[in-house]
């Protein structure tokens, strides 16, 4: 399986891992930013997402992750991953830490918490819309329950967008479990930033503000203004927090040993 992905840029790599909502186009307005400050960077769309099909059998998002790498010759990046993509990163992180060297998680999920009865009942309606073949009625749930009130049309355009293509792409295919292999956070390494909305569901506010004390080096930063995808709500703001949180403890590790490209034939 190879997921869809575009990479720019030259320097250490940084890996964007998209929301569960979005798709790589997430991070339209942090890519070039990121490449001009001499980063090569990755994103890619996860199974079911954007470009990159639905799974044909079970399926590990870590896996293929990791996979992406290896194919590209990359040894070890930073992720910065948001939602969905930020608990991928989690997984990445503590199951292969070596290829991790640091991390910024914007309203991230995590394995093992149970939803609060706010997330459930936001999840049966969602449910109850798409059986009943309202499409644009789910996205507009998803749009007005996870862009904050700094979100200006361009954003919610972008999610109706990228959560329609979702939907069409995963309810067109057959239904494949994600493989869950166990993991523990204290074997990741890297250091780490987790920030949070303020204008969030309570669930990823608590989850950010719990792994600071699950990692070994992370720091917590709730913003006032956020909802729970900061990054399309004040995109000029989040672009400066990841250049500076990277610059100052990423940029100047030594960077591992490069693994050999796959080749495909």
């Amino acid at each position: 399986m190879t997921l869809s992905y575009d990479t720019a840029g030259d320097g250490p790599a940084l890996v964007f891992l998209h929301a569960g909502v979005c798709d790589r186009r997430m991070w339209d307005p942090q890519w070039q930013p990121l490449a001009d400050a001499g980063y090569r960077v990755i994103r890619c769309d996860l199974r079911g997402f954007g470009r990159t099909p639905a799974p044909d059998a079970p399926y590990n998002n870590a896996d293929d992750v990791i996979g992406l790498l290896d194919t590209l010759g990359i040894g070890q990046a930073a992720l910065v991953g948001a939602s969905y993509g930020g608990k991928t990163s989690l997984e990445i992180a503590a199951r292969h830490p070596e290829r991790v060297g640091a991390m910024v998680l914007l309203c991230p999920g995590m394995a093992g918490c149970e939803a609060s009865a706010e997330l459930d009942a936001l999840d049966e309606r969602e449910e109850a819309l798409l059986e009943a073949g309202d499409l644009a009625g789910a996205v507009e749930l998803m749009v007005e329950t996870w862009i904050g009130p700094e979100g200006d049309e361009a954003a919610r355009r972008a999610v109706r967008v990228q959560q329609r293509n979702a939907y069409e792409v995963q309810l067109a295919a057959e239904e494949f479990d994600q493989l869950r292999p166990p993991y523990d956070l204290a074997a990741v390494r890297a250091p780490s930033l987790v920030v949070s909305g303020a204008h969030d569901l309570a669930d990823f506010r608590q989850i950010a503000a719990r792994l600071p004390g699950l990692l070994a080096d992370a720091g917590h930063l709730e913003l006032p203004w956020a909802g729970h995808l900061p990054s399309m709500e004040r995109p000029a703001a989040v672009t400066h927090l990841l250049k500076d949180f990277l610059g100052e403890r990423w940029s100047e590790t030594p960077r591992a040993p490069q693994v050999t490209p796959k080749v495909t034939r």
